[in-house]
């Protein structure tokens, strides 16, 4: 089981480099060399991340990106969100049909329990404390 995709890493990667950069519009090309993530696919992650309005883009000369925010503000578990969807360690294996033990499955509850704290943890670190 992965905790974090290749996608999300690379989203963290990215913007911390453009942290590293202190508030200047950086470019696809740079962002590529100073990650070593391949371009193609750096793009769609910083478009995503445009999109959710984690980044401000600036197009033609001089274009790039920069944070929409304060690193203080970007959290992880948000950013694994966008890239993972919600994160959920037990799915019943009856999903949708009707489950004699729903109202009192032992195992269900001890799982949301750590999942409610990993979910809590995660969306405790920011950014910043990635610098």
């Amino acid at each position: 089981m992965k905790l974090i995709t290749k996608n999300t890493d690379y989203a963290v990667m990215a913007l911390r480099y453009l942290c590293k950069n202190k508030g200047k519009v950086t470019s696809v090309k740079d962002l590529t060399r100073g990650v070593g993530i391949p371009e193609p696919f750096l793009r769609t992650i910083l478009q995503v991340l445009s999109q959710k309005k984690v980044l401000k883009s600036f197009r033609g000369r001089g274009g790039g990106f920069i944070l929409a925010t304060s690193p203080q503000k970007i959290f992880l578990g948000d950013l694994m969100r966008i890239f993972q969807g919600s994160f959920v360690l037990n799915e019943c294996i009856f999903k949708k049909k009707s489950c004699p033990y729903k109202h009192n499955c032992v195992l269900k509850q001890k799982v949301n329990g750590v999942e409610s704290q990993i979910i809590a943890r995660l969306k405790s670190i920011t950014l910043a404390s990635l610098l």
